[in-house]
């Protein structure tokens, strides 16, 4: 009877330790967002945060920001904003680059992806859209999505940002 005290008492203390390192391996699990087709379908009816119109040379060409007839229109999911230096885990933005003759009617869009994804750019993920907000692909048919979008292009603009969290529109 003891032997079997003992062996359960034994029992217990190793679950107890085991439950405790459990809970703190969570801890120093990060947390990750990946998006999909679905993510930003519904994204005109974001919060519009920002409407910039015109040219502006610090965007050269991205975002048709040499165009003097372009308007762009930035929308944030829920209108998050930075806290503690950084955008949550999760926060998505779309920006939309359009003129009148529609020959500039552009979708992109960044996620704040986490879990060290992309640790030069913040851990923001870069898209190219279609017009219904699904994942636009290139000509090989892969996704226009990562963190080296465009040739890496997109994170060496927003580096400029890097102090907003790489984010210039909040």
């Amino acid at each position: 009877m003891k032997m079997t005290r003992m062996i359960t008492m034994a029992s217990l203390v190793f679950l107890g330790a085991v439950t405790l390192q459990s809970c703190s391996d969570d801890e120093d699990v990060k947390q990750e967002f990946v998006a999909d087709d679905n993510t930003f379908n519904s994204f005109m009816s974001w919060p519009l945060e920002a409407t910039n119109q015109g040219p502006d040379p610090a965007l050269g060409t991205a975002h048709a920001g040499n165009d003097s007839t372009v308007t762009r229109k930035v929308y944030v999911q829920n209108g998050q904003d930075i806290k503690d230096g950084s955008y949550p885990v999760g926060t998505l933005i779309v920006k939309h680059s359009q003129n009148p003759g529609s020959t500039v009617n552009e979708f992109t869009a960044m996620a704040k992806r986490g879990n060290d994804f992309n640790s030069t750019g913040g851990d923001w993920e870069w898209f190219m859209l279609n017009s219904d907000g699904t994942i636009a692909v290139d000509g090989n048919n892969n996704k226009m999505r990562g963190a080296d979008l465009m040739g890496g292009m997109c994170v060496m603009c927003h580096t400029q940002a890097s102090s907003k969290d790489f984010v210039f529109s909040k």
